[in-house]
């Protein structure tokens, strides 16, 4: 098989969408070349989110999801570790429907591939739970089914990690934020 030469124009750092061109050229079967741009498409998603390229950043999560799923199977960990990322990036971007959907069809998944009390689990449940209880559209029913997640989540969290660990403390504070939403919801405006 015979591969391109990246020119110095790819490697250029103000443009890294070219280096994944060039290597998106490579033989799809070659399975190394396809899990090294898989890596690197995510990596360049992190940097994107962390410098608020939100849509650049979906649109290489979804990528990144959809190579994981045909390459590895929705059972592997790197492909659940992708859809939560892209579900995550959905949830930033207001796209609360959407993200909902990935977390509800990939959540069974993740219980019964790594069981209820690894992180990636939590953290998807979690970032589930954020899901509802953000959307400025979310009914009572998704405020408290928030609200319940995140009481399961916390408290295996902290029979796991112990109450100090940042794992922990990320729920707590979810937990408060989603109780702060349904309170704010239950509770008629002008009343005291």
């Amino acid at each position: 098989m015979r591969r391109r030469r990246l020119h110095t124009t790819d490697t250029d750092p103000r443009r890294p969408q070219g280096v994944l061109r060039t290597t998106k050229r490579q033989d799809s079967t070659d399975a190394p070349a396809l899990l090294g741009l898989l890596t690197a498409q995510n990596n360049l998603a992190t940097s994107y989110a962390t410098l608020g390229r939100l849509d650049e950043a979906l649109r290489l999560r979804r990528e990144v999801y959809s190579g994981r799923l045909r390459h590895n199977g929705e059972e592997h960990d790197a492909t659940l570790v992708a859809a939560n990322n892209y579900a995550l990036n959905l949830t930033r971007l207001n796209r609360f429907e959407e993200a909902k959907a990935l977390f509800r069809r990939t959540i069974p998944v993740v219980r019964r591939v790594l069981g209820d009390d690894h992180r990636l689990t939590l953290r998807m449940r979690s970032n589930y739970a954020e899901a509802l209880y953000e959307d400025a559209g979310a009914t009572l029913d998704d405020l408290r089914e928030a609200v319940t997640t995140l009481e399961e989540t916390e408290r295996i969290a902290r029979r796991v990690f112990g109450g100090e660990h940042p794992h922990t403390e990320f729920m707590e504070s979810e937990l408060q934020n989603a109780r702060a939403a349904l309170a704010a919801r239950e509770t008629p405006s002008g009343s005291s």
